[in-house]
């Protein structure tokens, strides 16, 4: 459908009228990129975006990520004229509780939102995922003749953005793999909240990316819709690089006492300013929450448009699978975010062994004996995957012109592989990253994001402790456990033993409404006899009993991972000295606290007054369980350079400190 420039006029005014109306009635957010990205995101959505308004989630669809996310009402507006369910009744809901249209893009509540933004940088550092994925998928599934999957992903961004450290880790990597099916936008508008962008910033974009190998175009004014039509085709052409169109606008454009002014970013324009603004787009200045007659009859062509689309690629999709049915059916549980049928039998059972494995070993042999049964798990580390074992050794590399490969090599770039795992999850893969544990604090905005947008992203962390030994405190997480387990929508396991590592891969394979966080040994554990001891399928509850004295427990020791067998040898100690101890197995606090108050009750009795938790880490959170700050055996300053087993002796997580205090909490008991 080709449509005139006039009309082309009226649906950019649309949308930017719109977006000043909706921040005035809300008294907040952002009008300014609004008004000035209205020509950049029609003309995108016109000529160039496949899409199903009445089928947000069609899998074939490009995407459009505003990783300006306060940039909101532009997205808002642009999906009400293109027909997505956004209601005129939810934009003048914008910013208001339980609406649709909330301050910045979230998915979920509305369609049309590829994901969640507004922490700058996010959205194309996601969007580099999001392409790495198309790739992926369609060396995968397609065949010749039967092309399922051929999309472009697009993603607008501000000038905040390209400041943001994880610009520069994603940019570098788009740039390494190629990536040309990825387009970004920079609104160059040369604001900032605080004034002008050359308070802070003044290095020559175009330049620097084209150092990262990307395809760079200039288009002069926002408004020449000619021009930036032109620039997308050629970013389309383009067959070995991702391109970067920077595009010069006017903040606030029309607006005639605050274009181009700091005060235009964040605050509603008032209405004095508003109907001059409207004045200078040929609009009646009284009419508000305002669509002309022939915008809504396009409204209307872009439905049956979509409709058509989906129509055409639901055929080919339909011939597909009579030709290739396993592959379809594939496609069909990726998709559904279901698995194939008795997958879970391939996870392998480690027999008992006093001196152990290092669950970051074990876990490498169970995520290659989940990555047979699941070809679309892939993913990789931030240069750390000899030392997280993370390597799916029957796959190669994905690299530039060869993305069939499940083995992605991130560098050392811990920001933007958070992001770009969530891109691919989005996508619907199922996606993993690694690095050591102590680095989820470089990559802790994208990990909370996908928390945020119930994704269900897998974050491998190794090193888990003081445990890693003579690399020292730059290396030894303390605080970061209590960090993570603070973060909502988030499960955070650290296994016992390779077995209960075992068993909760079956958890961790079956959630798909939010991510994961393993917690791995570098050092070995030992692989507990199960015969003799409780199941690990019991790890399951989160938390179980795994060993019982012969009565009623006087003592319950709790604790995770490693010191989970220091809890045993105290339990033993204790119970040659005549006190009943109890050995409670924790490896998931969320997954324990989600059982019914019977069942935590059996494991925790509040009768049992002490109870002592042992943990490599931070004490923060442990009280919950223990019921008393004095009963928790943790760790309070940073770590030390020495080996592990002097460190534990050092940090007093030992047999006999714990002995120690089970008798005197006893006797103050």
């Amino acid at each position: 459908m080709e449509t005139d420039n006039e009309l082309k006029n009226t649906i950019v005014n649309t949308i930017r009228t719109l977006s000043m109306d909706a921040i005035q009635k809300a008294n907040s957010g952002h009008p300014g990129a609004p008004m000035a990205l209205a020509p950049v995101a029609f003309t995108v959505y016109d000529e160039f975006l496949k899409f199903n308004p009445r089928n947000p989630d069609w899998p074939n669809r490009d995407r459009f990520v505003l990783s300006a996310g306060h940039a909101s009402m532009l997205l808002y507006g642009i999906l009400h004229v293109m027909g997505y369910d956004v209601s005129m009744e939810d934009i003048k809901n914008f910013r208001q509780l339980n609406s649709k249209t909330p301050g910045h893009p979230e998915i979920g509540p509305t369609p049309g939102v590829e994901m969640t933004t507004g922490p700058l940088g996010q959205g194309i550092g996601t969007s580099v995922g999001m392409a790495v994925a198309e790739k992926w998928l369609k060396q995968y599934f397609n065949r010749t003749g039967y092309e399922i999957i051929n999309y472009n992903i697009y993603a607008v961004a501000s000038d905040g953005c390209m400041m943001e450290g994880i610009s520069h880790e994603s940019a570098s990597l788009a740039g390494h793999l190629g990536l040309d099916n990825l387009i970004w936008f920079f609104d160059n508008n040369c604001i900032t909240i605080e004034g002008r962008t050359d308070l802070a910033c003044s290095e020559d974009i175009e330049s620097r990316f084209k150092a990262y190998n990307w395809y760079v175009q200039h288009v002069d004014d926002a408004n020449d819709m000619d021009s930036l039509s032109d620039s997308i085709n050629n970013a389309i052409k383009e067959q070995h690089k991702p391109s970067l169109i920077i595009v010069d606008s006017h903040i606030a454009f029309g607006a005639p006492t605050k274009q181009d002014t700091a005060g235009a970013h964040g605050s509603p324009l008032g209405e004095e300013e508003i109907q001059a603004t409207k004045k200078n787009y040929d609009w009646d200045p009284y009419k508000t929450f305002y669509v002309p007659e022939e915008v809504k009859q396009y409204t209307d062509q872009m439905i049956k448009r979509g409709e058509k689309s989906e129509d055409e690629w639901s055929r080919q999709f339909a011939a597909y699978r009579k030709k290739y049915p396993e592959l379809a059916n594939q496609f069909h549980l990726m998709q559904n975010r279901e698995l194939p049928p008795n997958w879970q039998e391939i996870l392998p059972d480690f027999p008992v062994d006093e001196k152990g494995i290092a669950t970051r070993k074990s876990n490498g042999t169970i995520l290659n004996a989940v990555a047979q049964k699941i070809p679309w798990l892939l993913g990789g580390s931030a240069d750390l995957m000899p030392s997280t074992k993370t390597e799916i050794t029957a796959s190669n590399d994905l690299e530039k012109n060869n993305y069939s490969g499940r083995n992605l090599h991130f560098g050392v770039r811990e920001h933007a592989m958070a992001a770009v795992v969530n891109g691919m999850v989005l996508s619907k893969l199922r996606a993993f990253g690694a690095t050591f544990f102590v680095f989820t604090d470089y990559m802790r905005p994208a990990l909370r994001l996908a928390a945020l947008m119930n994704q269900p992203a897998i974050y491998i962390f190794t090193h888990d402790s003081i445990g890693l030994g003579e690399d020292g405190p730059t290396h030894q997480p303390i605080e970061h456990l209590a960090m993570l387990r603070a973060t909502p929508q988030l499960d955070v396991i650290r296994p016992a033993d390779a077995n209960e590592l075992s068993v909760l891969w079956k958890y961790i394979m079956e959630v798909n409404d939010h991510p994961v966080a393993l917690v791995l040994t570098r050092q070995s554990i030992p692989t507990i006899d199960r015969d003799r001891y409780a199941s690990a399928e019991e790890a399951l509850k989160g938390a179980y009993i795994l060993k019982e004295s012969r009565k009623t427990p006087e003592v319950i020791l709790m604790g995770t991972g490693s010191e989970v067998y220091l809890c045993m040898e105290a339990a033993r100690q204790l119970d040659k000295d005549g006190i009943s101890t109890r050995v409670v197995s924790m490896p998931c606090w969320e997954l324990f606290d989600q059982q019914s108050k019977k069942y935590r009750e059996s494991v925790l009795p509040e009768t049992v007054r002490v109870r002592i938790s042992v943990e490599a880490g931070s004490k923060i959170g442990w009280e919950k369980y223990t019921g008393n700050s004095d009963a928790i055996v943790g760790i309070e300053s940073f770590g030390a350079s020495a080996p592990y087993q002097d460190l534990y002796e050092k940090f007093a997580l030992t047999r006999a400190n714990i002995v120690t205090l089970a008798k005197k909490e006893l006797k103050n008991n």
